[in-house]
């Protein structure tokens, strides 16, 4: 039985977020616009995957959105930009080999690359920029750890040279978008730079205004 027997018009927007501090964020940026319903699914890939089949199984939905913060690599996402995903990578699904790393999609197990709506991406990015915020599109590395040394950000670069953003429940939320034959978009506001672990330098609480912030231009452009 499909969504529209079930009398479901596949209007509304899930947006999936990873802890409860995004999840208020977005909903306040979003001011009580209908058809959205904001989930805070938990830390991580599977949680993320999980809660976006939960939350989808009910059906009526048109468009699934990550949103949260992340880690901005150097000279690409300053702390307190947007980031709008080009494409959502799972950095560090492969296998480990004495001549590097090998992707998923080098092992032959599919694909690690998960496409979003380009033209949506850029409309979104543009619609944040007229809001005033600094944004750009690129690729947005999910990762199971979160990058902490200069080396692993330099080889990151290395395997995915387009990279602007890490986060850790992009690809989770994509692969069940994906499944449901979905559009999918991701948006990660800035609070650090990946590289060496220094909790001094994070900017949480502005990366969450400016998620805030970036909610309220994102219910214009996907209204």
């Amino acid at each position: 039985m499909n969504n529209e027997a079930l009398g479901m018009n596949n209007n509304r927007v899930l947006v999936i977020t990873a802890v409860e501090a995004e999840r208020d964020a977005v909903v306040r940026g979003l001011r009580g616009a209908a058809g959205f319903d904001v989930v805070a699914a938990g830390v991580g890939t599977a949680r993320a995957a999980a809660g976006t089949a939960a939350a989808l199984a009910a059906g009526g939905y048109r468009l699934v959105i990550s949103a949260g913060i992340g880690g901005g690599f150097e000279g690409r996402a300053a702390v307190g930009t947007v980031v709008v995903a080009s494409k959502v990578i799972a950095a560090d699904l492969g296998a480990e080999t004495p001549e590097g790393f090998l992707s998923l999609d080098e092992l032959g197990f599919g694909s690690s690359c998960i496409a979003v709506d380009v033209t949506l991406a850029d409309t979104v990015a543009a619609a944040l920029k007229q809001a005033g915020l600094p944004a750009s599109t690129g690729a947005v590395l999910t990762v199971s750890t979160v990058t902490g040394t200069g080396e692993t950000a330099s080889e990151l670069i290395r395997r995915n040279p387009d990279a602007a953003a890490e986060a850790m429940e992009g690809y989770g939320a994509a692969v069940a978008a994906k499944r449901l034959g979905l559009p999918f978009l991701e948006l990660r506001t800035i609070s650090n730079a990946v590289g060496p672990r220094d909790r001094s330098a994070w900017r949480i609480k502005e990366a969450l205004e400016v998620l805030e912030a970036a909610s309220a231009a994102l219910r214009e452009a996907v209204s």
